[in-house]
């Protein structure tokens, strides 16, 4: 491995409020309490069902696939969760490892428990758990593991046990289980090993309608140490029409090579993740810290196997916030791919690919709102990529930059990667249905041409004219989209270039200073939104350089009143960075991001506790962790993919916060080649070059 990343420091005592550990390899994601035995939530891409009370689709939580439980003389942990004493929980980065301990004492007989905890990155529909008990005193124990739907919505639809010549044989059981709304199903099956003494009674629970659960019953002995292992895999429908049965043969599949080799195999992807690392060389150890919190909870969310792209909260879940129901949004393709595209393009492929293949959706969404070509939605459905808003809100009418960005990152895939199969197959069918939508969503006027009555960044309650995000987006994308569609020798409509020459970018008046739209004041409601300065970064806006200064500027001054919220705060340390004003840079990263970077695990909440107390604690927030990473990754380096050679894509001068010295990162991939990233305080550009360490990824 290139670089160790900095992992959470142990804990040993839990508070009430705070968010339990997320584990995830983009395909499955749990929420694992601090007594791992005690049932968390588990999350799989693509299993989608109804919300009950929004009546929308939503994310459907899986059955738990590491349900437990331990009885002592008769006495059961679920019973008296209260009689378990936490001891320590640690988190290794690393490797994607949870290490949890605790004591379970319902009399006069503790028994120490030690839980460790892992979701496979190379076999990723598998979640493996070993356990380590240890009595201090001779007593009988029973110890379960299996697959628990309680608390979960939904429905049985079918139930099988591991027994010789039934369905399941070869594992200890499978189930499949219908989501609330009967939208789709999962399917689960899971085994078990036990060692430690051979004189051990092993149980099937029987019932028809209980949790699947095999019981391992010994007398202990003390100081004797007994381990039990579970490896379950997890499902969705939208992979597989018979998923209970497909989640079987994987399993088999991982019997086979065995928990060890899966263990070692996870902790091998691990490690070429990590030579991805962004080393912020000089910076205090906190800040490297936070960025590699940031690193990993990014990789966690997504894999090249995902069906379902990934959503605002990863596959995290907790029962205090659901809000984003696991909606695929914008931010995503503006904040997540960016990153991705350098330190791990098969992930942003998949990504993007959930776009692409759900592009029908979008043009009947576009034709249901009186349009041509591609309207992606504002919130996007797991399974079919429509439109899922709760209720009637006006955001899914008027919120008119989603398209542009995410043709925006079809561009930057194709410069990134130099994939032309790719552009052929995907990205010129969504850049060029984005581009006949604006051409269809502009009016003609005296100035132009004008995208009137849209919602930008802010999200505010009146709609505006000429959003300057979202106008200036729309002209990066016709161009984008024209300079594609040239390369690949398609028609390319001339009005295209037209528009994008033409459409207007509001200013504010006797100024150089891009306003945000027409009429815009920062008086307004949440007039202190950087959305034009986000247009320069992370959009790629050049305008001017006046203009870029004077507008960075401006809402760089309006700093203080935004920090706090969700999305572009994240980008603030950048607009004082390309100032040249090291002490702004290094203040607003303070507020725009470390202040949403919560303990123990280093979670990145979506708002600022500090600034909204009211506000639930959710995270991770992927727009705020990914734009910290972008951050870092290309604004403070100066880089900008594009269509040229690798080494032209730095394009700014190198600022970093007070005190940082540079952004140093050993592997990065570019045109499917490897690729060292050096970016030092004062250099004239930084230096993108290649090396010949790892694999070519084409």
């Amino acid at each position: 491995m290139a670089s160790d990343p900095i992992s959470p420091d142990p804990i040993d005592t839990w508070r009430a409020g705070d968010l339990p550990p997320y584990l995830s390899n983009g395909l499955v994601g749990l929420r694992v309490r601090h007594i791992p035995y005690l049932n968390g939530v588990a999350i799989v891409s693509g299993f989608d069902g109804v919300d009950p009370a929004a009546a929308v689709e939503t994310f459907a939580r899986a059955p738990y696939p590491l349900s437990g439980d331990i009885r002592v003389d008769g006495k059961s942990l679920d019973y008296a969760p209260e009689r378990a004493t936490f001891v320590g929980q640690r988190y290794d980065f690393a490797c994607g490892e949870l290490h949890s301990r605790f004591v379970f004492d319902p009399g006069d007989h503790p028994v120490h428990v030690q839980v460790t905890t892992f979701c496979s990155r190379t076999h990723p529909t598998l979640i493996l758990q070993e356990t380590h008990l240890r009595a201090e005193r001779p007593c009988e124990i029973t110890i379960s593991a299996g697959i628990d739907p309680a608390g979960v919505a939904g429905e049985w639809a079918d139930r099988h046990l591991g027994e010789v010549e039934t369905i399941a044989d070869g594992c200890d059981g499978m189930l499949r289980w219908r989501s609330y709304g009967q939208l789709s199903s999962c399917g689960a099956a899971y085994l078990t090993s036990f060692d430690g003494t051979d004189d051990v009674r092993r149980d099937l629970e029987r019932s028809p309608v209980a949790a699947l659960r095999t019981d391992y019953t010994f007398t202990a002995r003390p100081k004797t140490s007994y381990r039990l292992r579970q490896i379950s895999s997890l499902v969705a429908e939208t992979l597989h029409s018979q998923p209970h049965l497909q989640a079987g043969r994987l399993l088999r599949g991982a019997q086979i090579r065995g928990f060890d080799t899966l263990r070692k195999l996870n902790r091998q992807a691990w490690d070429q993740l990590w030579q991805g690392r962004i080393v912020l060389d000089g910076a205090p150890t906190r800040w490297q810290a936070m960025a590699d919190a940031a690193f990993y909870y990014l990789h966690s969310s997504v894999h090249p196997s995902s069906p379902a792209s990934t959503s605002i909260f990863g596959l995290a879940y907790w029962p205090d916030y659901h809000y984003y129901r696991g909606h695929v949004m914008w931010d995503i393709e503006a904040f997540a791919v960016p990153p991705l595209l350098l330190t791990y393009p098969e992930a942003a492929s998949t990504i993007l690919r959930y776009r692409a293949v759900r592009a029908d959706t979008a043009a009947a969404n576009a034709a249901l709102n009186g349009y041509r070509g591609l309207q992606f939605p504002w919130e996007s459905s797991i399974s079919t990529g429509a439109e899922a808003g709760p209720g009637i809100g006006a955001a899914t009418s008027l919120e008119h930059h989603v398209g542009p960005d995410i043709a925006l990152a079809f561009a930057r895939y194709v410069h990134a990667t130099g994939d032309m199969g790719f552009a052929r197959h995907h990205a010129w069918p969504v850049m060029s249905g984005v581009a006949q939508w604006v051409s269809s969503r502009v009016e003609r006027s005296d100035r132009g041409y004008e995208i009137r009555r849209v919602t930008g960044i802010a999200e505010t309650a009146t709609p505006h004219n000429n959003d300057a995000f979202t106008n200036i987006a729309a002209i990066l994308a016709l161009r984008e989209a024209a300079a594609l569609g040239q390369a690949l020798h398609e028609h390319v409509p001339s009005h295209w270039r037209e528009i994008a020459d033409h459409l207007l970018i509001p200013m504010i008046e006797d100024s150089d200073v891009i306003a945000n739209h027409d009429g815009y004041h920062p008086d307004q409601e949440k007039g202190e939104t950087p959305e034009a300065a986000a247009a320069l970064f992370p959009l790629g806006w050049e305008p001017d350089p006046k203009v870029a200064e004077a507008t960075l500027r401006y809402y760089l001054d309006l700093g203080d009143k935004y920090a706090g919220a969700p999305m572009l705060s994240a980008l603030l340390g950048v607009y004082g960075a390309r100032l040249g004003d090291r002490g702004a840079a290094l203040e607003m990263f303070e507020r725009g991001y470390a202040d949403f970077v919560t303990d123990p695990f280093r979670i990145t909440l979506e708002y600022a506790p500090d600034v909204f107390p009211e506000q639930p604690k959710a995270g991770p927030f992927t727009a705020n962790l990914a734009g910290f990473l972008t951050s870092c990754l290309y604004g403070l380096t100066g880089l900008q993919v594009g269509p040229g050679d690798p080494d032209t894509w730095p394009r700014h001068r190198v600022v970093m916060p007070d005190g940082w010295h540079g952004v140093h990162v050993e592997r990065l991939w570019a045109r499917r080649q490897a690729h060292q990233l050096t970016a030092d305080h004062g250099q004239d550009r930084a230096r993108l070059a290649p090396t010949d360490g790892g694999r070519d990824i084409g």
